[in-house]
């Protein structure tokens, strides 16, 4: 069943990556169809990128190498300017239409023509440059929370969240190292990892021997994670020995209590219910029924879907990633429709909901209109 999920997903993305990639191929043809020897170099440096994102993909899940991580970086890459690319595109043939009727452009020579290619090319490059540098300057946000429960031998708290590191091909040694010396530099009382630590498949993960440095934060209070769904697309089974081999406490579905009476509630991710998950994910109510609800009640959550069973439940923070914010401008419109809060925070009666951009990304390593962040909750109770 998986293989055919796989399969079926597989087609559907060859089909729209395929009509896109066309479309923009198509629009610069015509800027470079005067100079035949462009034309011709156009013609084949084009669908040559145009094929390392699937190639790469498929290489990295099969054979991962340093080979085939270059291939899906480069392919990557790719999908960040042909997103832009269809952007531009797609607002010229619109300016083109309304000029077909008020014809207000002027006419241009294939001299002209070529400079505006070159225009283009010069700006979406600037574009996902810009957005590959912003996606490496990670924002450190400090946020000061109270709860108005009393726990053991503490009044104050310091919770670091870090979600969707999406270590793999693309998020290598670097990133995991600097996420481990942010936290050092934080000394928090506890670490929370709110899924997708991983970017799917596992084989460049363990070629990379990525995790080695994890495994050395020290906290009084530990370090908690939760799987999301990228986890589950690589295959959960395979996944989660991982993370348990680097000290991570994975919970699925799980409550834990810690030595100063906080409970921390970790939920398994919905999409286990369709990609090979041993249990469907219970119901939080269920999970949190014989709580002590006098003690805090930490609930992490990948994605944020329902937010309101935890304010039912009874949660007094509920954390979650996988939004990204969109993590390419325009798509953080589409996050803002589908979730309730697509970043940030929000109180919903006594519950505090804090939604991530991440620590990492996904696809493309580009960030445009967010900035990747690691939290930092200073908690007083009383």
């Amino acid at each position: 069943m998986r293989t055919l999920s796989f399969i079926i997903f597989f087609v559907l993305v060859l089909l729209v990556y395929s009509a896109i990639n066309y479309y923009v191929f198509s629009r610069g043809l015509m800027v470079f169809s005067a100079n035949p020897q462009l034309k011709k170099w156009y013609t084949i440096a084009f669908w040559t990128v145009v094929s390392f994102f699937l190639v790469g993909m498929l290489w990295e899940r099969t054979a991962s190498s340093i080979v085939s991580e270059w291939v899906y970086r480069i392919g990557a890459f790719w999908l960040a300017f042909m997103f832009y690319f269809l952007l531009v595109i797609l607002v010229m043939d619109l300016i083109s239409l309304f000029d077909h009727f008020f014809h207000f452009l002027p006419v241009f020579s294939p001299t002209g023509k070529l400079s505006l290619g070159y225009t283009i090319i010069g700006l979406v490059t600037m574009i996902v440059i810009g957005g590959y540098i912003n996606a490496l300057t990670t924002r450190i946000k400090e946020i000061p929370l109270t709860i108005h429960k009393k726990v053991t031998g503490v009044s104050e708290l310091k919770i670091l969240m870090a979600s969707d590191l999406h270590l793999g091909a693309l998020i290598g040694e670097r990133q995991e190292k600097k996420l481990v010396r942010i936290i050092n530099e934080q000394k928090p009382d506890l670490v929370l990892l709110c899924g997708d630590l991983v970017d799917g498949d596992i084989g460049p993960a363990l070629r990379k021997n990525l995790g080695r440095h994890i495994q050395e934060i020290r906290t009084p209070l530990g370090v908690y994670a939760i799987p999301g769904n990228h986890e589950y697309i690589g295959g959960i089974q395979k996944t989660l020995p991982y993370l348990q081999s680097i000290n991570i406490k994975v919970l699925r579905d799980e409550v834990v209590t810690l030595s100063d009476g906080i409970q921390l509630v970790g939920r398994d991710d919905r999409d286990s219910r369709r990609m090979g998950g041993e249990n469907n994910p219970h119901d939080l109510k269920v999970l949190t029924k014989d709580l002590d609800h006098s003690k805090p009640i930490i609930v992490m959550n990948h994605q944020p879907f329902n937010l309101n069973e935890a304010v039912e439940a009874g949660a007094d923070l509920h954390l979650s990633g996988h939004t990204h914010d969109g993590q390419m401008w325009p798509f953080n419109f589409s996050t803002e429709a589908i979730f309730e809060v697509s970043w940030g925070l929000k109180q919903k009666g006594n519950t505090t909901v804090y939604v991530s951009s991440g620590f990492g990304s996904w696809g493309p390593p580009v960030r445009v209109g967010n900035t990747p962040e690691i939290v930092v909750f200073k908690i007083k109770f009383d």
